[in-house]
């Protein structure tokens, strides 16, 4: 509003909503966590204080163990080099991860770890039989990258509770259980499915699994073509190290889900793809790419290619659909393919970095490696860029995107 103006100009305020962070008055720095209250409360507590909690009796122990969240301990005392680097590690990883710290034998005791140690406790609602409740690091004392990966290699766990505000955590090759998570209203219920889903795990660690509440993550499931899921039962959607997406058709049981990651591990699953059906693109200078004719339009074309990634609704997009249009017309009898998709109703492949429309790519036909295509969207552009770049000189311009005169 104008009474704000003046504000949101001194603190370089381009959009709503905008955080940012004050320390004694002073603008400190933008806020770049959660944006839901538990996570925003957990984010801003760990702007306070040391990035480690200093522990100096049982009863703080006890408070501290009483946390429903992953905690990092040392115990020990603070004139040595493990004690160093778990200070430096707490400090670059306190927006995340919670550490405490004691020298105290009393504390040591009531965590249940020898002074000397550090450990990672899981709180007790993540505590299985199927896994340690605590972990004990034993790498170098001095290696701050050894204990950082030691710390991401166990927070999760073997099936870890994944939450919107987490889910950065789970990346690369993954298994995500859908079902009713509540561990607030529903803990046992919970953890009975939740158990189940780890027992499978446990013989696949070249995957990191987790379970997630489905209402939070409807947007995220009705990419793998779920729309609604009824009863208590989960339903599994996984990816690969290459971003491909699965889908677990049979009904959810310890050894339907342990047979579909062996069918994954193994390579036998064809990928799940979010595809509107294969239009008829005969004759049209602008060929229709959906999710199942992807490869033959682009990947595998013979043709060097130029692909849109548009969506419906975006405006710039359809300001540029009759320039595309024209554009597929001229190169026509070219040996250069016109191809748009809309990246709202289809998986777009891995290899292409999708992230605002339209983003538009070149596949030269010999190598089909894609090249961001940083021009104008005037027609002119357009031709100029595909006349430069062409594997073979087009039949109708030169290099320099000129129109060549017609032979009598």
């Amino acid at each position: 509003t104008e009474g704000g103006k003046d504000t949101c100009s001194r603190f370089e305020v381009r959009g709503y909503p905008t955080l940012k962070i004050f320390r004694n008055g002073e603008l400190s720095s933008d806020y770049n966590g959660p944006r839901e209250a538990a996570g925003i409360t957990k984010y801003m507590k760990a702007q306070v204080g040391p990035a480690s909690k200093q522990l100096k009796t049982v009863a703080d122990a006890e408070k501290e163990l009483s946390k429903e969240e992953v905690v990092i301990y040392y115990l020990g005392k603070d004139d040595t080099d493990v004690s160093s680097t778990f200070q430096k590690v707490a400090t670059k990883l306190r927006e995340t991860v919670a550490f405490a710290h004691s020298a105290e034998e009393a504390v040591a005791k009531a965590v249940g770890q020898p002074l000397g140690t550090v450990a990672l406790v899981r709180p007790k609602h993540l505590q299985s039989k199927l896994e340690p409740s605590q972990v004990v690091y034993d790498g170098s004392a001095t290696d701050k990258s050894a204990l950082e990966a030691f710390i991401n290699k166990n927070y999760h766990g073997l099936a870890g509770h994944r939450t919107t505000d987490n889910a950065k955590d789970f990346t690369g090759a993954i298994v995500v259980a859908y079902y009713g998570v509540d561990y607030v209203k529903n803990v046992k219920g919970t953890n009975y499915w939740r158990n189940r889903v780890a027992k499978v795990c446990k013989d696949f660690p070249a995957y990191k699994c987790a379970v997630s509440n489905k209402d939070d993550f409807q947007h995220e499931m009705s990419e793998y073509g779920y729309d609604y899921v009824s009863g208590s039962a989960p339903v599994i959607a996984a990816k690969d190290s290459a971003g491909l997406k699965y889908k677990m058709t049979e009904e959810f049981s310890v050894d339907s889900f342990r047979d579909f990651l062996e069918d994954l591990e193994a390579g036998n699953l064809e990928p799940y793809l979010k595809s509107e059906p294969v239009p008829d693109n005969e004759g049209k200078p602008v060929k229709v790419a959906v999710a199942k004719n992807f490869e033959e339009l682009v990947t595998k074309n013979e043709k060097d290619v130029l692909v849109e990634f548009y969506a419906p609704w975006c405006g710039h997009c359809k300001k540029l659909t009759p320039i595309y249009d024209e554009l597929g017309e001229k190169m026509a009898d070219e040996n250069v393919e016109i191809v748009k998709m809309d990246a709202t109703a289809n998986d777009v492949p891995p290899m292409f970095n999708v992230r605002g429309f339209p983003t538009i790519f070149w596949l030269p036909k010999d190598t089909k490696k894609p090249k961001s295509y940083e021009g104008g969207r005037e027609l002119d552009d357009f031709v100029k860029y595909i006349a430069e770049h062409a594997t073979d000189e087009l039949k109708g311009f030169n290099r320099k995107g000129k129109a060549k005169k017609e032979e009598l």
